[in-house]
């Protein structure tokens, strides 16, 4: 097991604001939220320093009642293990406790999981998906060591 480099550094994309608007006017949209919202959630996350409102759309995973974030980017440093976070899913908006995992067995897993489960999220992610379904485990290790979190979430 490698250390994680010690102040990893979150991603961004160039046009990310625009997509994110677009996609939360989709998900707001009654009926094709239902279509849309099968593998995405916009979680309202308030920034730990600024107290600004993030609306973010992520993928997520389904695992049971709860549902699993994983993600590279650095809005979600501001949601730690025991908050409350506002989610809006297939067009309902609730409460979710919150656990987050930087651990490498935690983050590995849950991307080798969301990679498999959802080709948009492996590509988004920068991990390589094989013919049989199993995804790169350089791919998920370079996730992890570049900075990559799970979030649980569990609807209250």
């Amino acid at each position: 097991m490698t250390d994680r480099p010690p102040t990893p550094t979150a991603r961004t994309i160039r046009g990310q604001r625009l997509v994110n608007l677009v996609v939360r006017g989709l998900l707001r949209i009654p009926g094709l939220n239902r279509i849309v919202g099968g593998r995405l959630v916009t979680l309202y996350v308030v920034g730990r320093q600024s107290g600004r409102r993030y609306a973010v759309p992520v993928s997520y995973l389904a695992d049971g009642p709860d549902l699993l974030v994983g993600t590279s980017f650095g809005w979600a440093r501001n949601l730690r293990t025991g908050d409350r976070v506002a989610v809006r899913l297939k067009g309902r908006l609730a409460w979710a406790d919150v656990e987050t995992s930087t651990e490498e067995a935690d983050v590995v897993g849950t991307f080798a999981r969301m990679a498999a489960a959802n080709p948009a999220f492996a590509r988004f992610s920068r991990v390589r998906v094989g013919r049989d379904g199993s995804a790169d485990p350089t791919d998920l290790h370079a996730a992890w060591a570049g900075g990559a979190r799970v979030v649980r979430l569990t609807p209250r």
